[in-house]
């Protein structure tokens, strides 16, 4: 974590633009006072190195700085935003994981058949097509031409947003026991969590079948045949818990990409997510900002890793410490 915050400070202030241009006003930039006094309250008359050791020390301190944009604390800025991403991604990954894990195992036990020859069409089309290209279609679709689903943002505009307990509308609109708040939040979820869930799941399919299909060819589950046992006994109980194993990882891996936030698909659905908070500051040089997103991006993957390690264990008791 101290080596990404130094890394990212280090490639943040070496963009070729002056933040003190992307945040005065043409007005103010031609007061030198002004100039000196904004670089002054912000640490930017120091020297690059001293800029990192301060912020490091504060960093260890629990502060993350100031936003230069918002003029809030980047730690209450990240704790308004990343409530909407985490809820956006649980919706998504758990998309992929549901169809991602039935696809292909159909696949992997069709294997060769239209419906195999289908689902892997679908697993190629999931993982080829930009996210970016399937929110434009399916909001035009669904949304503008259909009008089965509803627009962008979290919730509709007509409905107040729930009181702030967790940041995540459909849980705080249960909270206050309000049905109509809490289906209209998850209806919101659809289609933003469907595009950014289709890579994830074409990658779990694909690793799911090929999984499945090297297992299926082993000694011991042809014996559990020969004993006699059922297609989907075999399956459920002998051969899909080993073929799950790689597939961890790649739901770990996904979920961290989905966690990093989307700048395109937030941007089109307009989901106040980190991804839409990560680009303005990146638009206004907002060096604090774009360091505490990417040390929160960091925290994840570090976070999932850790989790997926440990889940090798409840699924391969060999690798499972006594």
């Amino acid at each position: 974590m101290i080596g990404i915050s130094f890394i990212v400070f280090l490639l943040s202030h070496a963009v070729p633009s002056d933040p003190v241009v992307a945040n005065l006003s043409q007005r103010n930039l031609s007061n030198p006072e002004m100039v000196a006094d904004f670089r002054a309250k912000w640490g930017l008359d120091k020297p690059l190195h001293l800029q990192y050791v301060t912020y490091l020390g504060n960093l260890l301190r629990g502060d993350m700085g100031m936003s230069l944009r918002t003029q809030r604390p980047v730690f209450d800025d990240l704790t308004r935003y990343y409530p909407a991403t985490v809820e956006l991604a649980c919706f998504g990954i758990l998309f992929a994981v549901v169809f991602g894990i039935l696809f292909g195992v159909i696949s992997a036990i069709k294997r060769n058949t239209l419906g195999d020859h289908l689902l892997r069409g679908i697993s190629v089309f999931g993982v080829s097509v930009p996210s970016f290209w399937l929110a434009l279609i399916m909001l035009y679709v669904f949304y503008l031409t259909l009008g089965i689903a509803p627009g962008p943002g979290r919730i509709a505009a007509r409905i107040v947003p729930p009181p702030h307990w967790t940041g995540f509308f459909t849980i705080d609109a249960l909270i206050i026991g309000d049905f109509r708040l809490f289906m209209d939040a998850l209806s919101h979820l659809v289609l933003p969590g469907i595009c950014l869930g289709m890579f994830t799941m074409g990658l779990i399919t694909r690793t799911t079948r090929s999984n499945l299909l090297e297992i299926l060819s082993q000694d011991y589950i042809r014996t559990a045949h020969a004993k006699g046992l059922r297609e989907q006994d075999v399956i459920r109980k002998h051969a899909l818990g080993n073929a799950l194993i790689p597939v961890v990882t790649v739901i770990g891996v996904g979920f961290g990409n989905l966690l990093s936030g989307m700048v395109l698909v937030e941007s089109i659905f307009a989901w106040p997510g980190i991804g839409q908070y990560a680009f303005q500051s990146a638009q206004n040089l907002d060096f604090p900002a774009i360091v505490g997103v990417s040390l929160l991006i960091a925290l994840n993957y570090v976070g999932i890793n850790l989790i997926v390690d440990l889940l090798y264990g409840f699924l391969d008791p060999r690798v499972r410490y006594q």
